[in-house]
């Protein structure tokens, strides 16, 4: 599909890499781009329509594919790291299923709530944003690790799901961006706006899967290494 003329909706898009997509889809000549997050008040970018959206509350989730019943496009970009690891003191269920509601639970909402609205709309396309982290585990991450495969497995079950109406899915994976999740974090970062240059081009390329950086083709390669690249002790 086209960006020219389209009408997109970005979850999570006060900052970071979801401001960046709706830069990025005004940029590239989209008719609407609904931006969306918990506090509308925060969305500042001119051109866009700000809604009121936490993707973890079902009855906003339904209020937003009510009200934004004309989009063509539907970016899952929003999404949290709380710093659990599995054992020893960080370990914490409450904060892993508070990664879950957001990073996995909320975008399969997103998209039962808005796949109607896409097929109405001709098809259309998700965008599903995933992460390295999707196929290794870092120290202090895990639980963020274990959330972002679970949404890696969402993404390729909707693509097959939704094939049948036409709509295209998307799954963006992405090392470190030079955002706040990742402000802490040393070492090279991506751009978010390159990030969300790469995935809008995957979009009208018809690819299903973008390797947004060097760490993330990398990694990609090592899943059918010898060890695996999962394998290794980090």
């Amino acid at each position: 599909m086209k960006i020219q003329d389209s009408v997109v909706l970005v979850t999570g898009a006060n900052r970071g890499l979801g401001l960046a997509f709706a830069r990025a889809a005004l940029a590239a000549g989209a008719r609407k781009v609904y931006a969306a997050a918990r506090d509308p008040a925060t969305i500042t970018l001119e051109g866009v329509v700000p809604i009121a959206l936490d993707v973890t509350r079902p009855e906003q989730v339904q209020a937003a594919a009510r009200e934004c019943a004309d989009v063509t496009l539907l970016i899952n970009n929003a999404g949290i790291s709380r710093g659990t690891s599995l054992m020893g003191a960080s370990a914490n269920f409450d904060e892993a299923r508070a990664e879950l509601e957001t990073n996995f639970f909320g975008p399969w909402a997103l998209a039962r709530a808005f796949a109607p609205v896409l097929q109405a709309n001709g098809g259309g396309a998700m965008v599903n944003v995933l992460s390295v982290l999707s196929w290794i585990t870092l120290p202090g991450a895990a639980s963020y690790s274990a959330s972002k495969s679970a949404a890696w497995s969402l993404s390729n079950g909707l693509r097959n799901e939704l094939a049948g109406q036409g709509t295209q899915v998307t799954s963006v994976h992405v090392a470190f961006m030079d955002t706040d999740m990742a402000r802490k974090i040393p070492g090279d970062k991506i751009a978010p706006e390159d990030v969300a240059r790469q995935a809008l081009e995957a979009v009208e390329a018809g690819q299903p899967e973008v390797l947004a950086d060097a760490t993330t083709r990398g990694v990609k390669q090592g899943l059918v290494a010898q060890p695996p690249v999962y394998a290794a002790a980090r």
